[in-house]
Formats: structure tokens, C-alpha cells, sequence
């Protein structure tokens, strides 16, 4: 069997989407309302058996799942947090466990915000974590697209 190649390294993952929203709503949707948007299979812990994603909305704050039976799962713990701008959130979901995620809201008019996204921390994972998240398929930068285009379609639909 092949071992992981310890030198490999995943770039961070970067995306970026336009809603057409204001800044303040599009930011409330992200946070408020990340369990109407989040796609349960195949990025969670229960794979499709979350009842509720929650996010508090303070530094330090708890982003986690919930079952329907009262299971919990954190996802991480938010280490940015200005609303309206940007947050900031250490990310404990397998296979990408120790990394960081950040999204920046930013105006580009009346009713349109630029959300862009970076997943990054790849270099301190160990070889074999390293090795599981660059065999996720698609890759983590599929997966991040298609998250944001469906947290745009709840935003931009009121």
C-alpha cells in the first residue's frame, strides 16, 4: 500500500459567490439560517440525520448539529466574529478536523454582496488526515461551490 505523501499539501480552498442581497441580510442568512441551507448529506457528521445546524452568534461561539434524538456534534468554535463582515470558525468535521474556515461579506451594491470563502490549515494536518481530505471526491473546493450556491438560492429568495 502506498503511503501518503508527507510533503503533499492542499492549497487553501477559496470560493467566492455573488447574492443579490444586501450585505446585512445575506450575512443574517449565513448565520441565522445556516440549517434551511447546509446540505446535511454529505457534509455533517450524521450524513442527512441533521435535525439542526446551529450558529452563535458570538466570538468563541458553538457552530454544531443536532439529531432529532438530542445528539450533538460540534463543528467549531468561531474565532472571528463581525457581523455584517466577517467570521471565522476553527472546522472539526472529518476528514478536514484542525482546519479554518472564513467568510467575508462585502457590498458590491444596493442589493448585491460578494461572500468569499477561504478553508484553509491544510499544512497542520497530519500526513494521514492530509491524505483522507485530498481523497474527498470532488475535493473540498466542489463541495464549498456547491454549499455556497445553495446558501445563495435561501438568501436571494427572501
Amino acid at each position: 500500500m502506498a503511503q501518503p505523501n508527507v510533503g503533499a499539501r492542499i492549497e487553501p480552498v477559496q470560493q467566492v459567490t455573488i447574492v443579490r442581497s444586501d450585505r446585512a441580510h445575506t450575512f443574517e442568512v449565513f448565520v441565522r439560517r445556516i440549517g434551511s441551507w447546509w446540505p446535511g448529506r454529505p457534509f455533517s457528521f450524521g450524513e442527512g440525520r441533521p435535525d439542526m445546524v446551529h450558529m452563535d452568534e458570538a466570538l468563541g461561539g458553538r457552530v454544531h448539529e443536532t439529531w432529532a434524538d438530542g445528539t450533538e456534534h460540534d463543528w467549531g468554535r468561531i474565532t472571528v466574529w463581525e457581523p455584517s463582515a466577517r467570521l471565522a470558525l476553527t472546522w472539526e468535521i472529518p476528514p478536514a478536523a484542525g482546519t479554518e474556515v472564513e467568510v467575508r461579506f462585502s457590498a458590491v451594491g444596493p442589493s448585491l454582496t460578494r461572500v468569499e470563502l477561504e478553508h484553509r490549515g491544510w499544512d497542520k494536518l497530519p500526513p494521514e488526515r492530509l491524505a483522507a481530505a485530498a481523497a474527498v471526491p470532488g475535493g473540498f473546493d466542489e463541495a464549498w461551490s456547491l454549499i455556497l450556491g445553495r446558501f445563495a438560492a435561501v438568501a436571494e429568495a427572501g
